[in-house]
């Protein structure tokens, strides 16, 4: 049987969720969990890579295991999870379903706090300057414009295709915390820091609005702002269709 799990962490203490030598992660420690747990041998395969020190307030795995599993099983699995990783749901689902390359879409927010902040010093990116969200919304826009995004891409990189779908790109001021909203279809490594590292430029009137046509056309990262820090990335929404469920 193939379940999909619920699950979400704070990403401070993993060098993000897919397994690495030497390294902590997040697939590595639901993994032990379960084989635990379940006394199988489990492979679990999580619906994207969270970079190290990311965090995720919605993520989907899948995995396969001969017990039938009951809603119980959240609070066992989760007595023996770390403090900062936690299952929230279940689900069977089909044999196929493909936690991967089932996902319809996929949101992020980054966190940015405009005042020193020290409940969010590892949850937030903390920028001293004055920014022109007004502008950086306006340069925000410009991204649902294009599809290819090799600009914003790490360098090396496996991707056959740099193109995404992106149907929402916006800041939201709350109070003296800046939020970055982003859904697309797919994601390619770094994306997101580095679109909200080039964004901050314009906040900060070092690039104008209309420069992140050039960037983005350029198909160049070195056009592009530095990536901003990991641990004011969250992965948030994660959508699928109806189907894959049994």
């Amino acid at each position: 049987m193939r379940y999909f799990l619920e699950l979400e962490y704070f990403g401070k203490a993993y060098h993000g969720w897919q397994r690495q030598p030497e390294a902590m992660t997040v697939q590595q420690v639901v993994e032990e969990s379960l084989r635990t747990l379940l006394q199988e041998e489990i492979e679990v395969v999580g619906a994207g890579r969270t970079d190290a020190g990311v965090h995720a307030r919605q993520i989907f795995a899948h995995f396969d295991s001969e017990e039938k599993l009951s809603k119980n099983f959240i609070f066992r699995i989760n007595s023996l999870l770390p403090k900062d990783i936690a299952f929230k749901d279940l689900f069977l689902v089909k044999a196929d379903a493909h936690a991967r390359f089932d996902a319809l879409s996929r949101s992020y927010e980054y966190c940015i706090t405009t005042r020193k902040n020290v409940f969010l010093k590892d949850a937030a990116y903390f920028v001293k300057r004055k920014l022109e969200v007004e502008k950086m919304n306006e340069a925000a826009k410009i991204l649902l414009e294009y599809s290819n995004f090799k600009c914003f891409s790490r360098s090396r990189t496996d991707v056959h295709t740099y193109d995404c779908k992106i149907d929402d790109a916006r800041w939201v001021q709350q109070g003296s915390e800046l939020i970055f909203h982003i859904t697309a279809d797919r994601f390619l490594r770094n994306m997101v820091r580095a679109i909200v590292g080039t964004l901050l430029q314009v906040g900060l009137g070092k690039l104008e609005v209309q420069e992140m046509h050039r960037i983005i056309e350029s198909r160049n990262r070195s056009e592009a702002g530095a990536s901003v820090p990991a641990h004011g990335l969250y992965l948030t929404r994660i959508l699928y269709p109806d189907s894959i469920f049994d």
